[in-house]
């Protein structure tokens, strides 16, 4: 452990509930004690106490270009010259939009907020709008951010923390979202059958991201395009994540389908606090002041953080781009196959392109249930030997792994052999 990380951990825990912003950055299904950060490079970060990792952390996915990229950095500088926030409208803002609407042809208009959570609370505000109904369908261990209705059988932090429901929150907001098991189209079809005419939307991460990478089943999806289709209900894809990040279409590219409603966030963002919902140009006229749907920010659409996003998708629309990242994803999964294989942990690695996560069970892992199985206290084992290898894995048996275009192949062998000696110590 760091002993400055030591130091200001204990500082923070006298002014910080748990000495953290977010619960995800406190190690607690881990267990030690938070490293802080001083400073990033490419695929490398350094703590408070000058120590370097390799990291696949990379500000949970926003960094997909790697730390301190060069033209991001000018971008965001020019910009904060220029001024940090008018409260107005600037011609950045423009240009994301239609950056965005050109690489997502379900997204006719866009709006920009400031967080995932505020991108999903607001898209679901939306299809309550547009639909007039009430009820929202979501999966077992999806985590949407921290959104009243949405926090019912959480992934993400709330799964590592042991707290998928959480208190605080009205028991009427909770009623009206239905769960069903991810993967599970039986399941899904049994709630609009009790609810007909009711559900306003199904939220799904057509790759979901926050119980640990788990890819959707063949037709999956296009199973709940048609039943909500049918139905007369919105399908909401969560794309906070996958969203630039599996291509240049997002997971709905990928699996060539078209929802009602997208939110992104993350990597539009270029490393800065950017969310944002779209979908057709007849459902997005409800928000105000087109329509009756109030959502507003003072921030949104900030021109220092859309600087940072222009310059981060800008990189990313080059024709070789998402290759590349596949391709590293694809040397990482198969290296970690091999180094768990050598020493005979039970292990399921599942991949999406850049993104994977190391499940501690024999798997197949394919919903929440099934990464439940996980060994916990196997993989925080595996985590805090990495630490010690100089690889900074996600503090989290329910988080991706997120690769970035920065990562070489020099650093992803070395995480490899890294990983071979972490093992040891399982």
């Amino acid at each position: 452990m760091s002993s400055r990380s030591s130091a200001l951990y204990a500082r923070a825990r006298n002014k910080i509930p748990g000495g953290v912003n977010s619960p995800a950055r406190s190690w607690g299904s881990v267990g030690g004690e938070p490293l802080f950060f001083a400073r990033g490079e490419g695929a490398q970060v350094w703590d408070a106490d000058g120590k370097r990792f390799i990291d696949y952390v990379c500000s949970w996915g926003p960094l997909i270009l790697g730390h301190a990229d060069p033209a991001v950095v000018k971008a965001v500088q020019e910009a904060a010259r220029r001024g940090t926030s008018y409260g107005a409208p600037t011609e950045a803002e423009v240009e994301m939009a239609e950056l965005v609407t050109s690489a997502l042809p379900s997204i006719e208009m866009v709006r920009f907020v400031n967080s995932g959570t505020e991108a999903t609370m607001s898209a679901l505000r939306l299809a309550r709008a547009f639909t007039g109904r009430n009820k929202i369908v979501k999966f077992e261990g999806a985590y949407h951010g921290h959104e009243d209705a949405l926090l019912v059988k959480a992934g993400s932090g709330a799964a590592a923390h042991g707290v998928p429901t959480s208190a605080g929150i009205h028991p009427a907001y909770a009623s009206d979202t239905l769960v069903a098991p991810y993967n599970n189209l039986e399941a899904v079809e049994r709630l609009f059958d009790a609810n007909r005419g009711q559900i306003a939307g199904v939220i799904v991460e057509p790759v979901a991201g926050n119980m640990g990478v788990v890819l959707p089943a063949p037709g999956y999806l296009q199973g709940l395009r048609d039943i909500t289709s049918r139905d007369g209900a919105l399908l909401v894809f969560d794309e906070v994540i996958t969203g630039f990040r599996l291509g240049w279409s997002g997971a709905q590219g990928v699996y060539d389908i078209e929802p009602d409603i997208t939110t992104l966030g993350k990597i539009v963002g270029g490393g800065l606090p950017v969310g944002a919902y779209g979908g057709r140009a007849h459902i997005m006229q409800k928000v105000a002041p087109l329509g009756p749907m109030y959502q507003a920010g003072t921030l949104s659409g900030n021109p220092v953080a859309m600087a940072a996003g222009l310059a981060t998708l800008r990189q990313l629309k080059k024709p070789d781009a998402y290759r590349q990242l596949d391709a590293k994803g694809a040397r990482l999964e198969a290296g970690l196959q091999k180094a768990f294989a050598g020493v005979e942990v039970p292990a399921t690695i599942n991949r999406a392109g850049s993104l994977l996560t190391v499940f501690f069970t024999p798997g197949p892992v394919t919903d929440w249930d099934s990464a439940a199985r996980s060994d916990t206290k196997a993989f925080a084992r595996f985590f805090h030997a990495l630490i010690g290898e100089g690889i900074y894995a996600p503090p989290s048996q329910y988080e991706a792994w997120f690769v970035s275009l920065a990562h070489s192949d020099a650093d992803i062998d070395a995480t490899i052999a890294a990983s071979q000696g972490a093992l040891a110590r399982v």
